[in-house]
């Protein structure tokens, strides 16, 4: 962080270095001939940014880590209903942003469809976390149009 090294998320993806002119400007904090605490100054915000830059990463490269197991999992429990399934038509992915999922399927495996998005997310938290009693929770709606989902 503050210091020039790298994090990394819980699944290893790592912050990109500091910049050569960041090095610089936090290696020489105290410059002569400047003013007294320009440079100083600049490297202590410098730092403070870097900082902030770290532990941000951090948290969002895991909720990152965490989308990606999820979307894995929910893959493999929506093939596996669409093999199972009698009817026509597959339940399948067809979104995802930020913290936003959206299934296509047909109404008569909505609940099944529901329940595997759950586990999804459960099997994500137990592979990134472990045994946590922490919970991740996933609101559904089910709808028969993708704008009445809220």
């Amino acid at each position: 962080g503050e210091r020039g090294r790298l994090v990394r998320s819980r699944l290893g993806r790592t912050c990109p270095p500091p910049s050569a002119g960041w090095r610089e400007l936090t290696a020489a904090g105290d410059g002569e001939g400047e003013e007294p605490g320009d440079r100083r100054g600049a490297a202590a915000q410098a730092l403070r940014s870097r900082g902030r830059f770290t532990r941000n990463f951090v948290v969002q490269a895991t909720a990152a880590d965490w989308a990606l197991a999820l979307l894995g999992s929910l893959r493999r429990r929506l093939t596996a209903l669409g093999a199972a399934s009698a009817g026509p038509g597959a339940p399948r992915l067809v979104f995802f942003q930020h913290d936003e999922v959206i299934v296509h399927t047909p109404a008569g495996l909505a609940g099944e469809v529901a329940e595997a998005v759950h586990a999804a997310a459960g099997e994500a938290r137990r592979l990134l976390f472990g045994d946590t009693p922490v919970v991740f929770p996933m609101e559904i709606a089910v709808v028969d149009r993708y704008a009445d989902a809220k």
